[in-house]
């Protein structure tokens, strides 16, 4: 036994030093740090390698071929089997392609614009005369899983079934994540959706998305049900997420919903600041194919590469002023939060549509709405971020 200090540690002192607490609670102080000295820095607590900076970050998701997704430890593919989101080169491209035209900025209004706005006013009408409620899990949650289903072609009256088959999934992902076999239930919650989504593509491509990618014929029906379970996950988590911290920052800055009023544009300025300021999805990984070299950092093929998308959302040599709320930034677009390269986020024009009309809607209806001061909601969390929960008060009609 020696007491000699590990490499990594000699090499990357700061990263040997951070904690998966402060990660997952108050991360940006100590991904400042790490951005400004150790831009590619060994993390233990990771166990892999942590990406700070802008520049860096982009090249990493960019370059699938040195930066890949398709290794056999990604847990999810473990749990749904292969999909666009853990599969690169052509196969991705293949997996990819059936769901791309769905996902674009015309169809998504077409589809989706006045069946969310009126989900969210259905919403709003089951708690609006408490004058309080938790928004986290009475709005943003249940608008983005009810959006989500009419998305995969199921019913309404079927949503609480698919939330449960989703948390039982994503359980399991937890679970292979943590080194363990794929648990029973999140086998048998698999099966179950598989079930209900085979039904969902044989009533044809006119019925659903996934109808219209089997019509295709570039994927087995397998394969479809495989990318519907990712859109799930996705389409569920990120976007409440996206949901709750953009009402975060507004409860947190009042005269910030005075300024928005009724201007679509000022709402989505302030949309993308809070992409930016807290993105939902905190960061994306990726497994080294080759051996490679990043910044000062020799990476051995094989090896964990995380990038932190919160850390890249607040570089300032891209951003001025990075932990400010700034709402008239140049380049407003700029930040990372739906990811680059092959694997940015199909769903970005859903997601950003749902959040606009959650929000613009929420601002309508209840115009005094802000956080319960005797109850404060904290943005946390290691890969997805939001508040555990988020109570809002507003005057009573």
């Amino acid at each position: 036994m020696t007491d000699e200090p590990d490499a990594a540690d000699t090499a990357f002192p700061l990263g040997a030093t951070v904690t998966l607490t402060q990660l997952e609670h108050d991360p940006h102080p100590v991904l400042a740090k790490l951005r400004e000295q150790e831009p590619v820095s060994w993390i233990p607590a990771l166990d892999g390698w942590l990406v700070t900076r802008y520049d860096l970050a982009v090249r990493v998701m960019r370059d699938a071929e040195t930066f890949t997704v398709d290794d056999p430890r990604f847990s999810t593919a473990q749990v749904v089997g292969p999909s666009m989101l853990s599969l690169d080169g052509d196969a991705h491209s293949r997996h990819r392609a059936p769901f791309v035209a769905p996902f674009r900025p015309r169809p998504v209004r077409e589809r989706f614009a006045d069946v969310t706005e009126a989900e969210a006013d259905q919403l709003i009408d089951s708690f609006e005369a408490a004058g309080t409620a938790e928004l986290r899990r009475r709005f943003a949650g249940p608008l983005a899983a009810s959006i989500m289903a009419r998305a995969l072609g199921l019913e309404q009256d079927e949503v609480g079934a698919m939330l449960g088959w989703y948390d039982a999934i994503v359980a399991a992902v937890t679970e292979v994540t943590a080194g363990h076999e794929v648990p029973a239930r999140g086998v048998e919650a698999f099966d179950a959706l598989r079930e209900r989504l085979e039904a969902v593509i044989a009533a044809g491509p006119e019925a659903s998305l996934l109808g219209a990618a089997a019509a295709r014929e570039d994927l087995t029906t397998e394969q479809i049900v495989s990318n519907a379970a990712v859109l799930l996950f996705g389409g569920i988590e990120t976007t409440e997420g996206m949901i709750a911290n953009a009402l975060v920052l507004l409860f947190d800055h009042p005269d910030l919903q005075a300024w928005i009023g009724h201007d679509r544009s000022r709402l989505e300025a302030a949309l993308e600041e809070s992409l930016r300021h807290e993105p939902a999805a905190a960061v994306v990984d990726r497994y080294a194919a080759v051996d490679t070299e990043l910044r000062n950092a020799q990476i051995r093929r094989g090896e964990l590469v995380r990038v932190s998308i919160s850390a890249a959302n607040r570089d300032p040599t891209i951003f001025a002023h990075p932990d400010s709320v700034d709402l008239d930034r140049s380049q407003a677009r700029g930040h990372l939060a739906f990811a680059q390269g092959p694997h940015v986020c199909l769903g970005v024009h859903l997601a950003r549509l749902e959040a606009r009309t959650a929000i613009a809607t929420l601002l309508r209806r209840l115009p005094t709405i802000g956080l319960d001061p005797a109850r404060p909601s904290n943005i946390q969390g290691l890969v997805f971020r939001k508040p555990p929960t988020l109570y809002a008060i507003w005057d009573r009609r």
